[in-house]
C-alpha cells in the first residue's frame, strides 16, 4: 500500500512538473470547456494566429436596451489566452449607455477609459459599502473579483474603454437578467426582493422572463 501511494504521488508530481514547464496551452475549441479551461491544442497545430486577436479594433454591436456593446477577447474567441490567467474586452457606451449591475465570478477586472466619461463603481460584500467614481480619459479603475459593479456613460459623447481580466473565462452574471429574464415565479421574486408584483411582471416583459 505504501509503495502504491508513493507511485501515485510520483505520477502527480511528474504531471505537475510537466504542466509547469509548458510555454502555453492554446485552447482546443473543438473540445468542451471545463473548470480548468480548454484542453491544449496539439503543439504541431499551433500557429502565430492563435496568439493574435483583432476583434477589439472595431466598435461592437450596440444593444438597444442598454445602449452598450461588450466585445470579448476571452478563451472562446482568443484561444491563445487559455490557461494564462488573462483576457481582455472592449466596452462601447453610447450616450446614456449603461452596463447594469453585474459580477464576474471568476476574475478581477481593470477598466481603462480610452475616450469619454464613465461613472463606474462596485459594492463591497462585507458591509455593502459603495465605491464609485467618474472616470475621465486615461483613468483606470479596478473591480475586485466577484463583487457587484456597474458602468454608466455619464458624459455627452460616446465612451470607449478597454478592460482586462485575471482569467481567460471571467464569467458574467447580470443581476437584472438573473432576476427577471427567467421563469422564476413572480411571487417568489417578490418574496425575495420585496418588489411589487406588477413591477416584476413589467421587468419580466422587458427582459424576456415568464411566470
Amino acid at each position: 500500500m505504501y509503495f502504491q501511494a508513493l507511485f501515485l504521488f510520483s505520477l502527480v508530481i511528474i504531471s505537475s512538473s510537466q504542466a509547469a514547464v509548458l510555454d502555453f496551452c492554446v485552447g482546443d475549441l473543438s473540445l468542451p470547456d471545463g473548470p480548468g479551461g480548454y484542453a491544449c491544442k496539439k503543439p504541431s497545430k499551433v500557429t502565430a494566429d492563435d496568439f493574435v486577436f483583432s476583434g477589439l479594433a472595431a466598435t461592437g454591436k450596440i444593444i438597444p436596451l442598454i445602449k452598450a456593446a461588450v466585445t470579448p477577447a476571452f478563451a472562446p474567441q482568443f484561444p491563445g489566452v487559455n490557461g494564462l490567467g488573462i483576457s481582455m474586452a472592449r466596452l462601447d457606451l453610447a450616450i446614456s449607455g449603461v452596463i447594469p449591475m453585474h459580477t464576474h465570478p471568476g476574475a478581477s477586472e481593470v477598466l481603462y477609459v480610452v475616450q469619454g466619461e464613465i461613472c463606474a463603481g462596485f459594492i463591497s460584500s462585507s458591509d455593502n459599502k459603495v465605491f464609485f467614481k467618474t472616470l475621465k480619459q486615461g483613468d483606470i479603475m479596478v473591480f475586485p473579483q466577484g463583487l457587484l459593479h456597474f458602468q454608466i456613460n455619464s458624459g455627452k459623447t460616446s465612451a470607449l474603454a478597454i478592460i482586462s481580466f485575471s482569467s481567460p473565462t471571467p464569467g458574467l452574471q447580470i443581476t437584472d437578467f438573473a432576476l427577471f429574464a427567467n421563469d422564476l415565479p413572480t411571487e417568489l421574486v417578490a418574496a425575495t426582493t420585496f418588489l411589487d408584483a406588477a413591477l416584476i411582471k413589467k421587468l419580466k416583459g422587458v427582459l424576456g422572463g415568464t411566470n
